[in-house]
């Protein structure tokens, strides 16, 4: 006989306390019940239940094996509900935490096409610049710029983008262009105040050595787009991603200061709690912004 079967039915008796009511809860005879506890006891080589004509109960070590094969049973239904629900169409609230200029600018305008594909599903994106901590607060899933610190999420790369330095050309015509990094010490460097590293940019010379630029201009601004908005201005010189302002590059609004440094390239990925079950809600919307940034990089935005 099935082993599973001879513990659920075993397991039953003990829940429904006798053989008739667990025969009606597993929906086979009262004789097909008895003779798989009857296998079962056979088997182990031990008796599970005192039966007597008023009630059945188990045995000392009947309790002791009840315990176990209740925690096997729950775990088969789980993994059953999990197989269900990982074919199920994605539904429910789903919560995101994205940083705010790639919200705005790259994830907003997509979300239509999204919800328009998954009807079922409802979004709470959740636009800020700082670091989240997704199960308790409450997130499903973040897009996140730069390294994945917490080894304890599961990632996917969407894409990569760099930090470049640009300013308008009515700018330079003003201030001059720099040509190294040394002569940024002259020009008004526009700050990103939600910088974790403060006033200060990192940047690579050519021959890889590091360093640093404290940055000192006209304007300091937790948003980039704000940022972007100034140099478009002639206020002076950004360190923006190029996602932010590829289209003004396009467009001949800003140039690049110092085109000759290395990249600094950062990834962009879909973070989301770790564990053999991902909601399909999640899973869905990690496909769908897989897709949606295929070919994109440093330069294709």
């Amino acid at each position: 006989m099935d082993r599973l079967t001879e513990m659920e039915a075993f397991a039953t008796v003990v829940d429904q306390g006798g053989f008739t009511d667990a025969a009606r809860k597993m929906g086979l005879s009262k004789s097909a019940v008895s003779k798989h506890v009857s296998s079962l006891e056979a088997r182990l080589g031990a008796r599970l239940l005192n039966r007597t004509t008023r009630r059945v109960s188990p045995t000392e070590i009947g309790l002791a094996y009840y315990d176990r094969a209740r925690r096997v049973l729950d775990n088969a239904d789980e993994a059953d509900s999990l197989v269900t629900a990982m074919q199920s169409a994605p539904s429910g609230l789903l919560r995101i935490s994205v940083a705010t200029d790639f919200g705005v600018n790259l994830l907003s305008p997509l979300l239509g096409d999204f919800l328009h594909r998954h009807p079922d599903v409802t979004v709470n994106m959740v636009l800020n610049n700082r670091f989240v901590e997704l199960v308790s607060e409450g997130f499903d899933m973040a897009v996140r710029i730069g390294e994945v610190d917490d080894s304890s999420l599961r990632a996917r790369r969407l894409a990569d983008t760099a930090r470049r330095m640009i300013a308008a050309p009515s700018y330079f015509e003003r201030f001059g262009r720099p040509r190294k990094i040394d002569d940024l010490s002259d020009h008004k460097l526009l700050h990103y105040t939600s910088q974790s590293n403060g006033a200060v940019w990192h940047l690579t010379a050519p021959s890889g050595e590091k360093r640093q630029v404290r940055t000192a201009g006209w304007l300091s601004v937790n948003d980039g787009q704000s940022l972007l908005n100034a140099a478009i201005s002639g206020l002076g010189i950004a360190y923006l991603p190029t996602f932010l302002y590829a289209d003004a590059l396009r467009a001949g609004k800003v140039i690049e200061a110092l085109p000759d440094l290395p990249d600094d390239v950062k990834g962009i990925h879909a973070v989301y709690p770790p564990g053999r079950f991902v909601q399909p809600k999640v899973r869905a919307f990690v496909d769908f912004l897989v897709d949606a940034f295929a070919g994109k990089g440093p330069d294709r935005w």
